[in-house]
């Protein structure tokens, strides 16, 4: 599907209602709310900075968390407005409501090359209503504000919603970089890979992922699975798995996928060590155990072992392609990191296309310090991209296509 571009629109003097995804990790402290990672308003910026120079006025709308169509204080956007405004070196005005007499004070006062925000369009209820009409009412009244819309919040694309998918039918309408470049990269890996071509698949649900695995096993050569979801795997080859988090309602659905991968040729790895513990505590005692020798009763599998990282990064070595979409434990307590760091070290040391899938495996590389220009891709939809992967029709994106 091609979709309609920034250079398919007529910008100087416009306004732009931009949606952009700018929902990002807070945590409070003594002086307010701060903002942890700003990667999602830093990808934002290229889209921006080209409304800008295209002489638009750009209106930026965006959501923060799940108020749940309340105005609540916490999910204000004024952390996001004030961290823009320093990474534009300009102004940026955050209206007090979505759609309300500051929003449209705020609009009106624009001038060209000026950037406003609205509030949490989520402050309204109508944005994600499973109503057709009152999204529709809010998009009318989003409309009202703008000439033009451009869509560029990947992460939402997968959502109808009324600043997503409702808008787009009012007003000339384009994805921005980031929608065009996300999409761009998925169709490429799903529909054009380099080969041989891996997937890496991680997280803590089997059943999350069931739809990207089916999906993915006519295409790839490779998959390697890791995480939670893995010991539904080894408990389904008959390994015992301790107090580790397994699916047994999948167990049968997952001895399919194993049969399948074996049919098509695919090569699937699974852990062949496993690091295990009482707690998840980074004083607790660990141990690494073999995958075949089993998890004892009371212990659960928290990462994958040395063995393991050195087998998936071997494999990963021959690829021409990667794909990344789930950690393969709990990343965030030392003592449970070293399997997602593995895997994020290997990407990096590949000649080769690679894409992180967006969300946790998203932020474990930027934890670990990685350079976000060591790989091809992150992706800045965890859902989207997973929607991808499992070649859904995200409904933000077919409303981008060029008449």
């Amino acid at each position: 599907m091609t979709v309609a571009e920034l250079s398919d629109l007529d910008l100087a003097g416009k306004r732009v209602f931009l949606r952009a995804d700018l929902n990002v990790p807070m945590e409070s402290t003594d002086s307010g709310r701060r903002i942890t990672d700003d990667g999602r308003i830093v990808a934002a910026l290229p889209t921006i900075r080209a409304l800008l120079d295209g002489g638009a006025r750009v209106v930026v709308a965006a959501h923060l968390g799940r108020p749940k169509g309340q105005p609540l204080p916490d999910f204000s956007l004024a952390p996001v407005a004030a961290r823009l405004s320093e990474l534009l070196d300009a102004p940026v005005v955050l209206a007090q409501d979505v759609t309300g007499p500051s929003a449209q004070a705020v609009v009106e006062a624009l001038g060209e090359g000026q950037v406003a925000m609205l509030e949490n369009v989520r402050y309204d209820p109508r944005e994600t209503s499973k109503d057709a009409t009152e999204r529709a009412e809010l998009a009318a009244e989003y409309a009202a504000l703008a000439d033009v819309f451009v869509s560029d919040g990947f992460g939402v694309v997968h959502r109808e919603q009324a600043s997503v998918t409702d808008v787009a039918g009012l007003l000339p309408h384009a994805a921005g970089y980031l929608v065009l470049k996300e999409a761009t990269v998925f169709d490429r890996v799903l529909n054009d890979p380099d080969r041989p071509y891996a997937v890496v698949l991680g997280g803590s649900k089997v059943s999350d992922k069931l739809g990207v695995i089916t999906n993915l096993l006519p295409t790839v050569d490779k998959l390697l699975i890791g995480g939670g979801m893995c010991f539904t795997f080894l408990a389904a080859q008959g390994y015992e798995v301790g107090d580790s988090l397994m699916e047994a309602d999948q167990l049968d659905v997952v001895k399919g996928i194993i049969v399948d991968a074996a049919e098509r040729g695919v090569e699937l790895l699974l852990p062949v060590d496993v690091v295990v513990a009482q707690d998840i505590d980074p004083d607790t005692e660990i141990r690494t155990v073999a995958a075949a020798d089993g998890i004892p009763a009371g212990w659960k599998g928290l990462d994958i072992g040395p063995e393991t990282q050195a087998l998936f990064a071997g494999a990963l070595a021959e690829c021409r392609t990667v794909v990344w979409n789930g950690p393969m434990g709990v990343f965030e307590v030392v003592g449970f990191d070293a399997g997602t760091k593995a895997v994020a070290q290997a990407l990096v040391d590949l000649d080769a296309m690679t894409v992180i899938g967006g969300g946790d495996s998203a932020a474990a590389y930027r934890q670990f310090g990685f350079d976000v220009d060591d790989v091809t891709h992150i992706s800045t939809g965890g859902g989207a991209s997973l929607e991808f992967l499992e070649g859904k029709t995200l409904p933000g994106i077919a409303v981008l296509r060029k008449d």
